[in-house]
């Protein structure tokens, strides 16, 4: 009793060495205070909302382990007094976008909130205004770029270990809409289109990964219209600093990469830095080792790559002499059979339809012009091998073709060429890994093609049109293609074999549903928790630490 008033506490009251002795005590408050507090124990919530959370918290998680938004402010330098957030809040959430669900700058405030992300990130409405996005990107050079990059990957080798010594390198391009007037984006150039949109300009991105996970280490943004073998020396360069930086020497580095990468300028420079490679070169300038005979082949390692057989030899190649390996493998081999029957239908379809025009009468077009229609069907690659044709007569009516499959010619051309590859190196490790680095490439090639995918971890949609902002883009989407490909890595190492889409759909399983109870008086009351969780998904949120940005009540 205090004044008058009686106020009610709950006491637990517990021996302790042989006395009574008050062990916890909690305060309740007045009657009226217990009698309210009883209405709402018992109401039901008025109404629910959902929130996105498990795959959110987890990217959250590994941008903080990274340091993404502290290195970045790090390397830019502070911003005015009065800006919503750093630079590098505005790029970490751009990364962790591109990962959950890639949007444009002016859909982010929707899709934030959707998510328990304004919980563990408080930030105010107009912090989320598309303009403030772009402002973040301006204050970013190409300079901060490339030395932001640096740091984390120095950052994510040191956290989880990455193993450097073979790193594989790629490039591809991606289309966009930017304007062919626009004159802010040279970056963005028309050439030879990997998506098939060759009424685009491109953004060519160049990415060294890991071999053990496929992690990115490095990119780089270059003109579209630029080929491949263009940004090698460049990239290769950045790719010895920062292996420099690490500690390392370039004679312990091993690069792999494929065959359109070659050339006489960038294997002299390869030389010249003393780095090791695994590259490969083209069968049929090589036709001694194609016609060396099957008996002299040796399985490889059948455990790891079934029939896979090998024939070790030395070939000349961009100035040097090394060590190749000639490979055949039946799976190549059958796939490339496949492709070859299906050329060749189209090849036969296409002789019968101008056969059967001729014997009609029904082209005006004289002899070169035929001729040239000939060469066009016949012009992929190998078919003038199988395929004969003999063109006829002065004039229209009496123009004729005569054709046929040279079933020798095909059969020669089968065991020559179907299945092999030629592999060249400077390394002098069993052949067994001189495979393993050669179809490391898939690695990059499959981050390639996550990067292409609409749904997660995507480049596009890009709704940028300066050189400035187009690289900026590049950096965070490479960045999320880190982000993804560890998280992927730590749950392989975990037991758990999940895509990078498996990983983050079943990590967005885990939501956080808000329970708003009716008002008693002020606010109404809300109460959070998550939703149930699966086997799997209860180890992914272990492993991730997803404790740490999961409601309290």
């Amino acid at each position: 009793m205090i004044k008058g008033q009686t106020y009610y506490y709950l006491r637990e009251v517990a021996r302790v060495g042989g006395k009574p002795k008050i062990v916890s005590q909690r305060y309740l408050g007045k009657a009226a205070d217990i009698a309210q507090a009883m209405e709402g124990a018992t109401a039901l919530p008025e109404r629910t909302r959902h929130m996105e959370f498990g795959a959110l918290a987890a990217v959250w998680g590994v941008l903080e382990q990274l340091q993404v938004a502290s290195i970045i402010d790090e390397v830019v330098g502070a911003r005015r007094a009065d800006a919503a957030a750093s630079v590098g809040t505005y790029l970490a959430l751009a990364t962790a976008n591109r990962v959950v669900a890639p949007c444009s700058k002016l859909a982010f405030a929707d899709w934030w909130a959707t998510t328990a992300g304004d919980r563990f990130l408080p930030l105010p409405a107009a912090a989320l205004d598309h303009r403030r996005f772009w402002d973040a990107m301006d204050a970013v050079s190409e300079e901060d770029l490339a030395e932001t990059q640096r740091r984390i990957s120095d950052r994510a080798v040191q956290i989880f270990g990455l193993d450097l010594s073979g790193l594989v390198l790629d490039m591809t391009n991606f289309a966009t809409f930017i304007d062919s007037a626009n004159p802010r984006a040279p970056v963005a150039q028309r050439g030879k289109a990997k998506q098939k949109r060759t009424d685009l300009r491109l953004v060519g991105l160049a990415l060294v990964v890991t071999r053990d996970g496929g992690v990115p280490m490095l990119s780089r943004a270059y003109p579209g219209n630029r080929p491949d073998a263009a940004q090698f020396t460049g990239v290769i360069d950045e790719l010895v600093a920062c292996f420099h930086d690490l500690g390392g020497e370039a004679a312990d580095l091993t690069v792999a990469y494929d065959a359109g990468q070659n050339s006489a300028e960038n294997q002299a420079h390869i030389e010249a830095l003393g780095l090791g490679f695994v590259t490969s070169l083209p069968p049929s300038d090589h036709p001694e080792l194609l016609a060396v005979p099957s008996g002299h082949f040796r399985v490889v390692d059948e455990d790891r790559y079934g029939g896979l057989t090998a024939y070790e030899a030395t070939a000349v190649a961009y100035g040097v002499t090394r060590r190749c390996v000639l490979t055949h493998s039946p799976t190549f081999h059958a796939a490339q059979a496949r492709g070859f029957e299906q050329t060749l239908a189209k090849a036969r379809r296409r002789l019968a339809e101008l056969e059967a025009r001729l014997a009609r009468g029904r082209t005006r077009k004289d002899t070169a012009a035929v001729r040239g229609e000939i060469n066009a069907i016949l012009a992929p690659r190998w078919l003038r091998r199988v395929i004969k044709v003999e063109l006829s007569g002065e004039d229209a009516a009496s123009r004729r073709i005569r054709w046929r499959t040279d079933p020798g010619a095909r059969a020669r051309l089968e065991d020559e060429i179907f299945g092999k590859r030629v592999l060249f190196t400077n390394r002098d490790w069993p052949v067994a890994e001189v495979v393993a680095a050669y179809r490391s490439q898939a690695d990059v090639e499959a981050g390639f093609r996550q990067l292409k995918d609409p749904k997660v971890v995507s480049f596009s949609p890009m709704f940028h049109w300066t050189d400035q902002k187009i690289r900026v883009h590049c950096f965070y989407c490479a960045l999320a293609l880190q982000v993804a490909h560890l998280m992927r890595r730590s749950a392989h190492q975990s037991g758990l074999q999940l895509s990078v889409r498996e990983l983050l759909a079943t990590l967005a399983g885990i939501g956080e549903t808000v329970l708003i109870y009716p008002s008693t008086g002020g606010r109404p009351k809300a109460r959070r928790m998550l939703t149930e969780m699966s086997p799997v998904q209860r180890r992914l949120f272990d492993l991730f630490g997803l404790d740490r940005y999961a409601p309290t009540g």
